[in-house]
């Protein structure tokens, strides 16, 4: 099980914080200690060259200076003299505790004595050895001394440097409180965006990201919400025609009048499910523009003569003479099944409109990194003033001929602008009715050979279904 203090960054942002404070504080500390110990080892030596230095004029040998400097045994020297002869007669001594060592070597040295530890400087003067030592107990007291006053204010400090670093935590932190209290107190259904105002460079991007998922998640609420409106309100007349003709077939008298009623009732079937599926494929389409849907490369050349598969029967029978006449063979980043549906639905919506006997033509052609899918037809076009309100939903031209549900074209500019293509209608130059074009960019041009190249076109291939 976790700490608390594990999830809480305040916490353990303090709590580093003063770990830090205090292992600086030890580490200056044991830094001090070393360097007064380094200094007063120094200044010692020093002070015990220059006493025995002072010394070198020598003592008289022989006489009462034992006597005359005689101490008292309770007293605590820091430093202790000797003088001793060639012969090993020690002629003065400062304490008469000292047992120092009669023979030691000229200089620094170091020695053990009456349990303790000695720095030792050793000189000769004249037939005299003279020795001044002192006890490193000293030295390590001084310099425990100087550290502890030189981190003491520091000690002193901690409180006070806690509280500023509880402060400066606390206002750091204050922006991501902020924004929890923000998105704590919405509601279910608001997702609108968090303010970005004022944030630190770290947390700036987690709020953007956050926002960029609201705006999906409300996409995809508002294609869900426009679905059930739409729904709603588009099957509310077919399902009530469908309630009148099998009235109808009910009253029905005798075999003519109970097949032509049949025959109302099937076709009132087939635009009801003919309007759902479009509906779903909308909310599909829809949805999938929401979530961003991860694109890959597709070939929109083998696409095309796979939707050209799915219309021929209908095609064959309004004897509509449907072709590819070109097809340059190029690889566009888009959803395979959301681009077969935008060409399924352009040659369905052209068939439909076409008279019997007519012509509908797809080309696809590259240029200039462009990849541009046209489909002909030789119907009655759309007047110019229509052509930008065909791409609503449920709007018909008023006069058309044939039953539809206003949803095909929209769901092939939903599908663009999800491939973030361009979707024209104008009239078509070479049959006479419509043309519709839609311009996606070209990813990898592929060339007869299979190498594949960005951006190049002019490769013509002529077929008929």
């Amino acid at each position: 099980m976790s700490s608390p203090l594990s999830h809480s960054l305040r916490a353990r942002l303090f709590w580093f914080l003063l770990a830090a404070i205090i292992l600086t504080a030890g580490a200056q500390a044991i830094i001090a200690y070393r360097t007064a110990l380094t200094e007063a080892d120094e200044i010692f030596d020093y002070q015990m060259k220059q006493m025995a230095m002072s010394l070198r004029p020598g003592l008289p040998i022989g006489g009462d200076l034992g006597e005359r400097f005689t101490t008292n045994e309770e007293e605590n020297f820091d430093f202790v003299i000797q003088v001793w002869t060639s012969d090993g007669l020690r002629v003065f001594q400062s304490t008469a505790r000292a047992e120092l060592p009669q023979r030691a070597v000229l200089g620094f040295s170091t020695v053990q004595a009456r349990g303790t530890t000695y720095r030792l400087f050793s000189v000769v003067a004249g037939s005299q050895v003279i020795q001044v030592a002192q006890d490193l107990a000293a030295r390590r007291q001084m310099a425990g001394t100087l550290a502890l006053r030189t981190v003491s204010p520091i000690v002193v400090m901690v409180p006070l440097l806690m509280l500023l670093v509880w402060w400066v935590v606390s206002t750091s932190l204050a922006p991501v409180s902020r924004v929890r209290q923000q998105v704590a107190a919405r509601q279910a259904n608001e997702l609108s965006e968090v303010s970005e105002d004022g944030l630190p460079d770290e947390i700036s991007p987690l709020v953007h990201e956050l926002n960029l998922l609201f705006l999906r998640v409300r996409q995809a609420f508002d294609a869900q919400n426009n679905f059930v409106a739409d729904a709603a309100h588009e099957l509310r007349s077919p399902l009530a025609a469908l309630k009148l003709q099998i009235q109808g077939l009910r009253r029905a008298n005798d075999d003519a009048a109970r097949e032509v009623a049949v025959n109302r009732l099937t076709a009132g079937i087939d635009r009801a499910t003919r309007l759902v599926e479009q509906l779903l494929v909308l909310a599909r389409q829809q949805a999938n523009s929401a979530i961003d849907a991860k694109n890959s490369p597709v070939d929109l050349a083998t696409l095309a003569r796979l939707a050209l598969a799915d219309v021929a029967v209908a095609a064959t029978t309004r004897q509509i003479d449907l072709g590819l006449v070109h097809a340059d063979e190029s690889l566009v980043m888009g959803h395979e099944e959301a681009l077969r549906v935008l060409m399924r639905n352009l040659l369905d919506n052209a068939i439909k409109y076409t008279p019997l006997g007519g012509t509908v033509n797809l080309a696809i052609h590259c240029n200039r990194g462009l990849t541009i899918l046209t489909i002909d037809d030789s119907g009655p076009g759309i007047p110019p003033e229509d052509r930008e309100r065909v791409l609503d939903r449920f709007y018909r031209v008023p006069g058309a001929q044939g039953s539809g549900s206003g949803l095909g074209l929209a769901i092939v500019k939903t599908i663009a602008d999800l491939h973030r293509a361009t979707l024209s209608i104008d009239s078509s130059a070479s049959l006479g009715g419509l043309q519709a074009t839609v311009i996606f960019t070209t990813v990898t041009r592929i060339t007869e050979n299979g190498s594949s190249v960005k951006g190049l076109s002019h490769a013509s291939k002529d077929e008929s279904v």
